[in-house]
């Protein structure tokens, strides 16, 4: 499946994007952003800038660079919150634009160990906790 960039929440960068995360910094080549729904705490999300539908269609040096601001966001989360192990999603089944989803797995916590669930709707913070948490993993980027 490819999208037109015309509907593609991340590229419009619209009201649906805003409703479901935050969006913390720009890295290299990608957007950083928390996820609302914080069932798994500290989740975030690293979107590519262009408007591509797989890694498979980024140059080395592309590919590079995006796997980079990966990495370095799930380093930021792993000094920030200190989670047994990090989950990557990449499926992009109904919305094809290059993303990473970031889900954070603590021991005793929801779906440990398992698969993380996309949105199960459990978790929202206060606004004040949201900016709380962005400072934090800001401060460890």
């Amino acid at each position: 499946m490819y999208s037109d960039p015309k509907d593609c929440l991340y590229c419009q960068n619209n009201e649906t994007l805003h409703n479901l995360m935050i969006e913390i910094c720009h890295l290299r080549v990608s957007r950083v952003f928390l996820f609302k729904e914080q069932t798994y705490r500290g989740r975030c999300l690293v979107a590519y800038d262009g408007h591509v539908n797989d890694l498979n269609e980024l140059n080395d040096q592309q590919r590079n660079d995006f796997m980079a601001d990966v990495a370095q966001t799930t380093r930021a989360m792993q000094r920030a919150f200190n989670p047994e192990k990090i989950n990557y999603g990449a499926f992009s089944d109904t919305l094809s634009h290059l993303h990473f989803h970031l889900a954070p797995k603590y021991v005793g916590g929801p779906d440990y160990p398992g698969l993380f669930r996309m949105n199960p709707g459990e978790v929202y913070l206060t606004d004040e906790e949201y900016k709380d948490m962005i400072e934090l993993i800001k401060k460890n980027l």
